[in-house]
């Protein structure tokens, strides 16, 4: 499996080159670094025997079925685009793992019909709305989003088109009912495994996350002349109010609360903060405990905000429930991740990924990776030789079980 893993991980190094800003690994959706990943995983799915596609959603979509296989196939993937100043691994080593799966199915002669996916977009940078390339595979793509606009004003539709695709045929992207199930392989972009000194693991759910933004409004004034007592101080209130975040999240078994974003006004040195807008972020597997949370916090921020002479206003922008992994699927890749010669270690997400778009349509698991110091989104972002082949190792045990249940 070592050959393997240089392989992918090459592949991702590779990848990480092409890239909008010299120096900087920034690939948003359907820019033309992108037509440069396009042709190499292209060329490596053709090596493969693939029949390759890419829909109008601008998904790129090797095809794999063998003589004597079902039409009902196993889908493999995750995305090609990144966030500003990316790692090389975030998405794209999902990609490079899941064809040397298909390759492993190959090599093994299974009778399981692959496809794998590099999903054009899933972190939401150019348009501000994240997962467009899942979205138009799970059949949840609304057309409205053709109308969004980018940072320099093109429409996401014109992009499309750009791109040489036709955005009227994106229903056609959509996965019929042939399909056995959807795997993400993922980097974690946590602490945890490594931790725990683990390679990988399988995914039970991806919590359920609400953001919202906080805007505590008082009075600027002096900041010399306006005694302690009688002042409005928004961005006081607003600090008050994050370390109570912070507070009741410490406290909270499985819960995630992350203030990180504060714009104050007029932001200068010597004047008291008239408006403080702060966000709030928070995850949890459980939507009830999630939602909970939420409204103790938001209630704790109405108090705060009256005790200081303030007003507030709430505007959320996210309410996404939990999604559990099939529970089948993913038993299927904890006994591969056992048979494998690894602990067994089962966990939440507490990132979104295409798998959660994926699951409203057909079963779907992850597969997790260490990452070391816990570090993802950032040019230090790095895997372990060894976790790849582990995950490697888990994909012969797993396509071998798959494939003797429905052969």
């Amino acid at each position: 499996m070592k050959e393997r893993a240089q392989r992918a991980i090459a592949a991702c190094r590779q990848i990480a080159r092409m890239s909008e800003e010299p120096g900087r690994i920034t690939r948003r959706f359907l820019t033309p670094p992108v037509h440069d990943v396009h042709e190499l995983l292209r060329s490596r799915m053709e090596s493969l025997g693939m029949t390759v596609r890419t829909d109008s959603a601008g998904n790129l979509r090797g095809l794999w079925q063998p003589d004597g296989a079902r039409s009902q196939r196993l889908v493999l993937g995750s995305h090609i685009d990144t966030v500003p100043n990316a790692g090389a691994f975030d998405g794209v080593l999902g990609v490079a793992l899941a064809l040397e799966w298909a390759r492993l199915a190959q090599e093994l002669k299974l009778p399981l019909t692959i496809e794998v996916i590099a999903f054009s977009e899933e972190e939401g940078v150019r348009f501000g709305v994240p997962f467009i390339g899942s979205r138009a595979v799970a059949g949840r793509f609304d057309p409205a989003l053709l109308g969004l606009k980018d940072a320099d004003g093109v429409t996401l539709a014109d992009s499309i088109r750009t791109f040489g695709l036709e955005p009227h045929k994106i229903d056609e992207a959509a996965l019929d009912a042939d399909v056995l199930g959807f795997v993400e392989i993922h980097i974690e972009q946590g602490p945890v495994l490594e931790s725990e000194g683990l390679s990988v693991a399988a995914v039970t759910a991806i919590v359920g996350q609400t953001r919202l933004t906080a805007e505590f409004r008082g009075q600027a004034n002096h900041s010399g002349t306006t005694p302690m007592r009688l002042r409005r101080d928004a961005l006081a209130g607003a600090a008050e109010w994050i370390s109570a975040v912070e507070t009741l999240a410490r406290q909270t078994e499985g819960l995630i609360a992350t203030v990180g974003k504060i714009d104050a006004e007029p932001n200068a040195a010597n004047v008291i903060a008239g408006v403080a807008r702060v966000s709030l972020d928070v995850r949890h597997a459980d939507d009830a405990s999630r939602k909970a949370a939420v409204e103790s916090l938001l209630a704790l921020a109405y108090v705060i905000a009256e005790k200081r002479g303030l007003t507030l206003e709430i505007a959320r922008q996210m309410d996404q429930p939990a999604v559990p992994m099939d529970e089948r699927l993913t038993a299927r890749l904890a006994d591969a991740i056992e048979a494998a010669g690894l602990p067994e270690k089962l966990m939440t997400s507490g990132a979104g990924h295409d798998a959660m778009v994926m699951a409203a349509r057909v079963p779907t698991t992850m597969l997790f990776l260490r990452s070391p110091g816990g570090i993802s989104h950032h040019p230090d972002e790095s895997v372990l030789e060894e976790d790849i082949e582990a995950a490697l190792n888990v994909g012969r045990r797993f396509l071998q079980r798959l494939a003797a249940e429905v052969g």
